[in-house]
Order: C-alpha cells, then sequence, then structure tokens
C-alpha cells in the first residue's frame, strides 16, 4: 500500500500511455466486436477481481445480448510487482459445465493467470473459453495465451490505472500510465 503522498507523487512523475479518451473507445469498440461474436450464444461471462472491476463495469452495459455474469479471483501477483505462482481465492459458483465462457480481465502481462484460468475453467466442463483483455502488454516474446479481443496495446512497463494499480493505489483512474523508471517506491 502506498502512502498518499508517495502515491500522489507516484502520479505527478508518471507518463500517460493512454488518455481516458482512447480508453472509452477502446471500450466501445471491443463491446462491439464481442456482441458479433457471442450475441446467440448466452454466455457466462466472468470478471477476474480485482484489477477487471473497472474494465467489466464499463463494458457489461454495453453488450447487448443476454448473459450470466459471475466473477472469479486467481491472482500471480498479490501486492507484489512481479509474479508468482497462482494463488485461487474464488472460483465461480455459477456451473461452466458445458458453457461458452469470457474471461474479462484488465491486462495480459506474460500470459500465466490466464492460461491457468482456462485450464481450470476447461477442465471444470467448459464448452469453449475466450478472453477479453483490456491491455494487452508488448513484453517482446511469445505468450503462452493470446486474448480474443483486446482493448488496446501497451509497451512493456509498469502500468496503472483503468483497473491496474501500483502497490494497491490508482485502480480508479479513468485513464493508463506508465511508472517512471526513476521512481522510488
Amino acid at each position: 500500500m502506498l502512502a498518499p503522498a508517495l502515491a500522489r507523487d507516484v502520479l505527478k512523475n508518471a507518463d500517460l500511455v493512454c488518455s481516458a479518451e482512447h480508453v472509452q473507445d477502446a471500450v466501445e469498440r471491443l463491446a462491439g466486436e464481442i456482441c458479433r461474436s457471442l450475441s446467440e450464444l448466452n454466455p457466462l461471462v466472468l470478471s477476474v477481481m480485482g484489477g477487471a472491476v473497472v474494465f467489466s463495469g464499463q463494458l457489461l452495459p454495453k453488450l447487448t445480448f443476454p448473459l450470466d455474469f459471475d466473477y472469479l479471483h486467481a491472482t500471480r501477483y498479490g501486492d507484489a510487482t512481479s509474479g508468482s505462482g497462482i494463488e485461487w481465492k474464488v472460483f465461480p459458483q455459477s456451473p461452466v459445465t458445458g458453457r461458452t465462457v469470457l474471461v474479462l480481465d484488465d491486462v495480459l502481462d506474460e500470459g500465466h493467470t490466464m492460461v491457468a484460468i482456462r485450464d481450470r475453467l476447461l477442465a471444470a466442463g467448459a464448452s469453449r473459453f475466450l478472453c477479453a483483455v483490456f491491455a494487452d502488454k508488448d513484453i517482446g516474446r511469445a505468450k503462452p495465451i493470446a486474448a480474443d479481443f483486446v482493448g488496446v496495446n501497451l509497451p512493456n512497463r509498469y502500468v496503472f490505472g483503468y483497473g491496474m494499480d501500483v502497490k494497491g493505489a490508482w485502480r480508479n483512474l479513468p485513464a493508463i500510465y506508465a511508472l517512471n523508471v526513476n521512481q522510488v517506491l
């Protein structure tokens, strides 16, 4: 957790990488793509806590077809800035057997968390797995999974805002920022 003064300093020194307007345009475009692909399938849509809350909350009202909604909580990060092993905190309460499942997440970094989510949902009986990420980070190497729907592509930097945090702070920003490389946390 960042102290309020340090959190403000982090934001003041950060680089804007995706404006609030660009974020909203990307959500509109994604909603259209998802509607065209899934409108006849009555999918189970799952939001990954806590990063995808902002994205899910803005995307769901734009999906103009019947769907079921639930959430899951799996993380590799916790309060850290680099990933470790998967920790399952909550598995969806809605049955996944025989369902087309669309997982919503904030960012696809290395892809290991999304692979674990996909594998667990398919093992639980989902007939089809799709994922929509607001941001796909360019890490400079192949990932073990590709998102089916991507809002924006981001550079390989530590980013925050629009659901993504920096040590717990700034998930609530409407735009996306990159941590200044000289910032000490």
